[in-house]
């Protein structure tokens, strides 16, 4: 956007209306590097000079100047040795500080005068005012800056709440901590949580590269940072390579860094870092409120996903003890009823034919019922959790196998399996399966596997003991029709 002073009129110095274009192009922009890029271009128009520079300080270290706006050919530097608020006017040096709101933001310096003599009085005034006009503009651009960066953050918050909440995130914490880095412009960030010994653990990580490196850094106990993360206080550091209270290995990559508690209704979820290069740029006071503020959203969403995928789970647990009480309730009970019939019938017949039929009918509805009961026994058991009885192992390594075969095998459970095995005994057992199915998965065609767990067994010396036996219809190399693989050992 740019403006044009109208023409000076009668009795109006040359230098006023220069002024006024002046002011137009430096109070015309709401980006505050455009207005700090016209202040430099304006001030080295008005005054003749040849290169000028901006120093912009760190406002929370005085004098530190965070970057530099030039103009000119060359690439002048602010000397170190120069008071912030400090004027000088000599014939090849023009310089004045740039207050906005009763601080100093900067300080402008002139070089090469053009015309003869240097830099006048007259330069000088209009130099200052200048500068009073530009702080101005700069303070408005400062805060457009920090509005749109506020509504950065709150859209970034509302995102990973969304996300969070609707289950498209795959994996929270590591979406919290990219959405972080980003709008952070920060090179990583990370999210650790508390371990048992008493440290903190870098658990989730998004980086430019590649995030492995930070996963497992640990902060060991008796940290000077960790004793105020552990308390909820966030930590601000202005280089993370020499500060002394950072002990992690990683620490010599990274430069400013926060590091944010994640908490919501008092209980620390962990802690979310993001740490910037080394050399660049520190953090703001702008930018730790805001990272709070996103931090304390983030914690509140993480603890509302997790109770909303717990309820989940609740109702996905509550169906599947439905289903098994109406199959334990209805079905097996017909079944079981139905198998009676048909032994009375059995026992009444005297049709041989007929006698054969009704014992093979029985059969197969008692390998029903075992089914429908190893069935009703899976339902029970956790969907995304591992098993932890032996019954739900065998279970999930015949399930492994159906996504290869094509089809579930048939698993029959006789006796207490879960009580009667030893784990050394069930370690052996599940190798012994794991063999017997693979060999079967190879042989072809192939459409049924039986894998029956007997807990009751006799050994051949007459010990109680534990069968496997595994059965399939694939075609053997002897041309038999069935293989039989037969598993068995003490309990």
């Amino acid at each position: 956007m740019s403006a044009t002073a109208p023409a000076p009129g009668p009795g109006v110095p040359a230098g006023l209306s220069v002024l006024l274009e002046a002011v137009l192009s430096v109070g015309t922009d709401l980006e505050l590097r455009s207005v700090l890029q016209h202040l430099v271009d304006s001030a080295a128009a008005l005054t003749g000079a040849a290169h000028g520079v901006l120093g912009v300080f760190d406002p929370g270290h005085g004098t530190v100047v965070v970057e530099e706006v030039t103009t000119g050919e060359a690439q002048p530097v602010l000397p170190p040795d120069e008071a912030a608020d400090a004027v000088v006017h000599e014939p090849d040096v023009l310089a004045v500080p740039i207050h906005v709101q009763q601080t100093v933001f900067g300080r402008l310096r002139l070089t090469g005068k053009r015309s003869p003599g240097g830099f006048t009085d007259d330069d000088l005034d209009l130099l200052r005012l200048l500068a009073t006009q530009a702080g101005i503009a700069i303070g408005n651009a400062r805060l457009y800056e920090t509005a749109k960066q506020r509504e950065r953050w709150i859209e970034g918050a509302a995102a990973v709440t969304t996300a969070l909440l609707t289950g498209r995130a795959d994996d929270a914490l590591t979406a919290v901590a990219e959405r972080a880095r980003l709008l952070a412009d920060a090179a990583a960030g990370v999210v650790l949580q508390p371990t048992e010994a008493g440290g903190m653990e870098i658990v989730a990580a998004s980086t430019t590269d590649d995030p492995h490196g930070l996963l497992g850094t640990t902060i060991q106990p008796g940290s000077a940072v960790l004793a105020q993360l552990l308390t909820g206080e966030p930590v601000f550091i202005e280089d993370s390579a020499t500060d002394p209270r950072m002990t992690t290995e990683v620490r010599s990559r990274f430069g400013p860094s926060m590091m944010l508690p994640l908490q919501a209704g008092g209980k620390l979820i962990g802690t979310l870092a993001l740490p910037r290069s080394r050399g660049a740029r520190p953090y703001t006071s702008v930018d730790h409120l805001l990272a709070t503020q996103f931090a304390s959203q983030a914690a509140l969403a993480l603890v509302l996903a997790d109770a909303q995928a717990g309820r989940e789970r609740l109702a996905v647990f509550e169906d599947r003890d439905r289903i098994a009480r109406d199959l334990h309730d209805l079905v097996v009970q017909r079944l079981f009823a139905t198998g009676m019939m048909l032994e009375s019938t059995q026992r009444r017949t005297q049709v041989e034919d007929v006698r054969e039929a009704l014992a093979h009918a029985v059969d197969e509805l008692e390998s029903t019922i075992q089914e429908v009961r190893t069935t009703i026994f899976a339902l029970q058991q956790p969907p995304a959790d591992a098993p932890t009885t032996f019954r739900g192992k065998v279970l999930r390594e015949t399930a492994g196998a159906a996504a290869i075969l094509g089809f579930a095998p048939s698993v029959h459970f006789h006796g207490p399996v879960d009580a009667t095995l030893t784990d050394q005994v069930q370690g052996h057992l599940l190798t012994a399966l794991r063999r017997a199915l693979a060999t079967a998965s190879r042989r072809s065609p192939l459409s049924r596997i039986d894998v029956t767990v007997d807990a009751e067994a006799t050994l051949p010396d007459g010990r109680p003991g534990v069968r496997l036996t595994v059965s399939d219809d694939g075609a053997r190399d002897d041309g038999a029709a069935t293989t039989t693989v037969t598993w068995q050992s003490p309990p």
